[in-house]
This record gives structure tokens, C-alpha cells and sequence, in this order.
């Protein structure tokens, strides 16, 4: 695992859109780099993106482990490539809707009582604002993403598009922010103490329900379901065990555990047995 030193200079960047406190972000072209706050943020970061890779989901950001040194302390982390081109900028759900509204799309949300409605919502104000008529399937995807891997952190500012500045045109963005995936919060809900089963009862989805199932099956009547493994559940245990080496025991263990249960449940979603 590559050891990183991050100076000053290096545009330290610190976030206050997880609704889980700030997370340290760093920018050093052609990386970003973030490290641990809560957990094994960085673990599920990169697991969930290896097995994303044997799935039929198109882009998506890659992540692998590194450890940070920053301010004379060392600090586990993962990078990922720059995925924005030139004359390119990240425009979150949050801050599409700002510009165009001036209000804030969470508020709004919060007063559509139904789940599949405050879905078709969102999609057919983004559909309006930027074009992209696939925007409905993709973001389908994500919410059955964040269903299999339980990210309790899908916000309304990290589900973005790209916007090309040259011809004022918008692209999708590949799927990023898997972080607080597979109970990774260790320090604050999710203890290693506690059992799998009670974590799974107490987890809560975002950003259109509470809980992952809702929100994933609402949108799948809506635009279709989108997602397909070609892993098997076997082969997706044997990505955890890649970095037995690096995280705890406890930790593999925990993740290990949890990838097996959830491709038991949504079995349906992947071709490849095992």
C-alpha cells in the first residue's frame, strides 16, 4: 500500500456535506484523497468499486486504499482519479436545484409524502434543467447500489452531473461516495460490538425514504431496474479478503459477513452463482 505524504499546499479541503461531520479531502492532480473519519470508509470505498467493475453499471469511480500523512500524523485513506475534464464542474443535485429555484431540493422533498413521487420529482426537474433523458434509469441505479452495499449516506450533494462549460451541456457522472457502505461507521452507529443483525434494523437510507428497499423499488417501477452483477457472491467475498493485511480482522470479518448476506437477499440481481 503506497504511503502519501499531503502538505499544505497540496489545497486541503474539508466538506460539510456528509450528514455525517467533515471528512479530510485533498486534491493533488490527477488525485483525490480523503481519509477515514468514521470507520472503514476507505475499505468500502474500494470494495464496493471492485465489485462494481463485474457489474453492468457504466462509469464509476475507482478507489484503492493509501495511507496519509498529514500534519505529522499517518492516516488510512483511499484516492481516486480526477474524473472531471477540462472546462468541466460537479454540479450536485443540491446546487442544480438552488440555481434554478433558489430553494434547497432536501426541504422540498420533505414535503412530497410519497416515495415515488418525490422520485419522478426529482428526475423530471433534472430532465428539465439539463436533458438528460437517461437520468431516471441512472439514478435508479445508484439507489440499487446503495441498497445492496447499505450506503446510509446518499444525500442530494453526492448525486451530481457534470457540466461541460464550453457548450453549456451536461453529462452524467460516474457514481462516487460509497463510503459509509457495509456498516463502515464503526465509531459512531455501527461498533464492531454490535451484531450485523441489529445493525441491519437500525440503518437508515436516504435521500427519498428510510429505508433501501422503498426508495429502490419505487424508482424500478418508475424507470426499470438497472442492476446486474457478474460476480458471484463467493467472488465478491474473495475482494474483501485482497486487504486482510491492511484493515483488522474484525473488520474484513464484519465486511465479509455482510456482502454474504446482502447477495443472498437481492440474489436476483446477480447472473453469476457461486
Amino acid at each position: 500500500m503506497e504511503k502519501i505524504t499531503i502538505t499544505n499546499q497540496k489545497q486541503y479541503i474539508e466538506t460539510g456535506h456528509s450528514s455525517k461531520g467533515n471528512q479530510l479531502k485533498w486534491k493533488d492532480e490527477p488525485w483525490w484523497y480523503k481519509a477515514d473519519q468514521m470507520g472503514y470508509e476507505s475499505l468500502a470505498e474500494t470494495v464496493v468499486s471492485r465489485i462494481l467493475c463485474s457489474s453492468n453499471i457504466g462509469e464509476h469511480v475507482i478507489y484503492e486504499p493509501v495511507q496519509i500523512v498529514y500534519q505529522d500524523k499517518e492516516l488510512m485513506g483511499c484516492r481516486s482519479k480526477n474524473f472531471l475534464g477540462e472546462r468541466e464542474e460537479l454540479i450536485t443535485l443540491e446546487k442544480l436545484f438552488r440555481l434554478h429555484t433558489g430553494m434547497s431540493l432536501a426541504k422540498e422533498l420533505a414535503y412530497i409524502s410519497d416515495t415515488k413521487k418525490r422520485i419522478a420529482y426529482t428526475v423530471d426537474h433534472v430532465i428539465s434543467y439539463t436533458g438528460l433523458t437517461d437520468f431516471g434509469a441512472y439514478l435508479t441505479g445508484i439507489l440499487e447500489m446503495d441498497a445492496f452495499f447499505l450506503n446510509e449516506d446518499r444525500h442530494t450533494n453526492n448525486i451530481a452531473m457534470i457540466y461541460r462549460l464550453d457548450d453549456k451541456s451536461y453529462r452524467l457522472c460516474p457514481s462516487f461516495d460509497m463510503g459509509l457502505s457495509l456498516f463502515a461507521d464503526m465509531r459512531g452507529d455501527f461498533p464492531l460490538s454490535k451484531p450485523t443483525e441489529d445493525c441491519r434494523k437500525d440503518i437508515i437510507a436516504k435521500p427519498f425514504a428510510r429505508d433501501f428497499d422503498e426508495q429502490a423499488d419505487a424508482a424500478g417501477e418508475l424507470y426499470g431496474t438497472q442492476l446486474i452483477f457478474c460476480i458471484s457472491k463467493n467472488e465478491m467475498v474473495k475482494e474483501v479478503r485482497l486487504y486482510e493485511d491492511i484493515y483488522p480482522k474484525e473488520v474484513i470479518d464484519r465486511v465479509e459477513e455482510t456482502l454474504r448476506y446482502q447477495a443472498d437477499k437481492y440474489s436476483y440481481m446477480i447472473r453469476k452463482k457461486g
